[in-house]
């Protein structure tokens, strides 16, 4: 099996799992910055990014072993995406929203059309100033001049042009937006999950228009989404009720034990299922990550805020629990293979 190698913010820094001779390892890193956020490189297997609290951008070209600074110092990086179209070219996202891009890996140029679509009414209850930020960027896997944004708690925005342009918020997308992603290869379909409307929604015209399939969808805080790379009408998200039990206007999902959570799959625009098969029912830690393996059509991973990490080989339908523990997935898994 090609080697695999998960990375993982939580409240201790980064943990990275890797496999040794058969025997999954964890290491706890960078235990003194404030990460935010991660990116793998579709190009690279050895090479990911980090966004920091104020400490900008780091870079890892040995899978995640040893990082070194890589241009933003002072920003808040909040969402990070790397191209499969344009080598070393990565996009930065800001709080408060700001947008920039690098095709070096390190030498950054704000992307300043991106301020005239900018609204004065974003703003974020996650965080106790209400400050707006760039939460997701997607990059079209055909065309490098399709980038659309999500904003927390503000809209979905999207350029045709590179960026020259933008187009305000998207009609049908979900304004609370916590992921966003397009297809691996398709650059029709554009997936994103969010805390308004129906917890997920789709596009199938390059994040142009958009829709909320509701039928089955029975939680509406949705926060992780992807598509099986074979098949981009399969696709996944994990949803929890709004509010927990214990704490008044604190989403389940933020609250450790109180998710009660499910991830669901629609298939072909049938109605969501919930997805069991091993997995716990309902999930107690909120799924932060779902990933799909570009090369490996009906795989699924899940990263649970307690540190899990679960796997399934037939699109969901089966799951078993890797045998190790990352301490936490506070909220970004993503997965390196060489």
């Amino acid at each position: 099996m090609t080697a695999r190698t998960f990375l993982a913010t939580n409240s201790h820094g980064l943990a990275r799992a890797f496999c040794v001779n058969e025997a999954w390892r964890v290491e706890h890193l960078l235990s003194d910055q404030s990460l935010l956020c991660l990116a793998a490189d579709p190009l690279n297997a050895n090479v990911a990014y980090a966004g920091t609290r104020g400490n900008g951008v780091l870079r890892s070209t040995d899978g995640g072993q040893t990082w070194e600074a890589a241009g933003l110092q002072g920003h808040i990086v909040k969402a990070l995406a790397v191209s499969r179209l344009q080598p070393n070219t990565v996009y930065a996202g800001t709080k408060p929203p700001a947008l920039f891009v690098s095709h070096n890996g390190g030498a950054w140029k704000e992307i300043e059309s991106f301020q005239r679509v900018r609204s004065w009414w974003w703003r974020s209850p996650a965080e106790s100033d209400l400050g707006a930020y760039i939460q997701g960027i997607a990059l079209s896997p055909t065309d490098p001049n399709v980038i659309v944004v999500g904003i927390e708690a503000g809209a979905v925005v999207r350029t045709a042009d590179g960026g020259q342009t933008w187009e305000g918020h998207r009609p049908g997308s979900l304004r609370d937006c916590h992921t966003i992603t397009f297809h691996a290869t398709n650059g029709d379909w554009v997936y994103e999950a969010g805390g308004t409307g129906a917890g997920a929604a789709c596009s199938r015209d390059g994040g142009h228009t958009w829709h909320q399939p509701k039928a089955g969808l029975d939680r509406h805080y949705g926060w992780a989404v992807a598509a099986d790379p074979a098949r981009p009408e399969v696709w996944y998200v994990s949803a929890s009720q709004m509010f927990a039990k214990s704490q008044f206007f604190v989403p389940a999902a933020h609250v450790d034990g109180e998710a009660n959570a499910y991830i669901f799959r629609s298939a072909g625009g049938a109605a969501w299922q919930r997805l069991g098969g091993g997995l716990p029912q309902p999930l107690n830690y909120m799924a932060y990550a779902l990933i799909t393996d570009p090369h490996a059509p009906g795989h699924l991973y899940a990263g649970l805020s307690n540190g899990d990490v679960w796997h399934s080989t037939d699109h969901g339908d089966s799951w078993v629990q890797l045998p190790f523990n990352l301490g936490g997935i506070h909220r970004t898994l993503i997965m390196l293979k060489g």
